[in-house]
């Protein structure tokens, strides 16, 4: 499968996070609607399997579909960014400032959040006849999902805080691997294999992604859940978005730079500068 050591795919994170700090505004955000937009058809995708079949564990094994297919079209999630921008900021790469790092996550999460919106309102209008009708049994579970994943939460107080929180972390860990193991090899099905493995983990124990959310909560909104936007975003969008920043950059971005780009590979500018320089 053309498996890339550790030293060389943290060189390559360090590379791709200084590209995308000065990567023009008009491709971060479209790049960033199709990946929000593909990644909420995946969700929808996996949850009209679990409804059909009555198999959770099917529809996270297929749910991957749609991550593996937005990052091989080189499109951006902010779970991806929150990992692999920071380090261009910490391996000192020339231009690049903490402003450049807001930046691009402000923009990605404005893109995400308007692709997978668009993908919400679609599959709202196709399960309810162009709300016409009552939602069928795939619009309600999105409305269910949505209500256990904000006041379900919430009746909880602190404590439920802490479990989003919590959650929200774990599935960064895991996603952002995800977006790493894609690194991992220079063949698409190696990279395919590594990228499915991590977000079927993520999918399937119920943790918390931003973007998958910006896709279930606004359905849910518009399918007749019992929870307000208030609810969406202090209950869930706002503490994910923490939690999926601390679990990327801790568990995958940083930890990774601390133990490998110490071998002298990922303090490198990429191998194609001397070339640029004698030209």
């Amino acid at each position: 499968m053309s498996y890339v050591k550790p030293a060389e795919f943290t060189a390559r994170m360090i590379d791709a996070g200084e590209a995308k700090v000065f990567m023009s505004t008009r491709d971060t955000v479209l790049r960033a609607f199709m990946a929000g937009a593909i990644l909420a058809l995946g969700a929808a995708f996996a949850v009209t399997i679990s409804v059909n079949t009555g198999q959770p564990l099917l529809g996270a094994l297929l749910f991957p579909v749609g991550f593996c297919m937005l990052y091989l079209l080189g499109y951006d999630l902010l779970t991806g960014v929150f990992t692999l921008v920071p380090l261009a900021l910490i391996d000192k790469r020339p231009g690049v400032r903490l402003r450049g790092v807001l930046r691009n996550w402000g923009l990605v999460f404005v893109g995400n959040f308007a692709g997978a919106f668009t993908v919400a309102l679609m599959m709202s209008i196709i399960v309810t006849y162009g709300f016409s009708v009552e939602p069928n049994q795939i619009g309600q579970q999105l409305g269910v999902i949505g209500e256990s994943r904000t006041v379900g939460y919430a009746e909880h107080g602190a404590a439920g805080m802490l479990t989003l929180f919590i959650r929200g972390v774990l599935c960064n860990w895991m996603v952002s691997t995800g977006v790493v193991a894609a690194m991992m090899s220079t063949s698409v099905p190696g990279k395919v294999i590594g990228m499915w493995m991590p977000v079927l983990v993520f999918f399937y124990m119920g943790f918390e992604h931003s973007i998958v959310n910006m896709f279930l909560f606004p359905a849910g909104l518009m399918l007749g859940g019992e929870f307000s936007v208030g609810d969406y975003l202090i209950w869930n969008e706002i503490p994910t978005v923490v939690g999926n920043l601390v679990g990327g950059l801790t568990f995958v971005g940083l930890t990774l730079y601390a133990t490998h780009a110490r071998t002298g590979s990922a303090r490198t500018r990429p191998m194609t500068l001397p070339e640029k320089v004698d030209a």
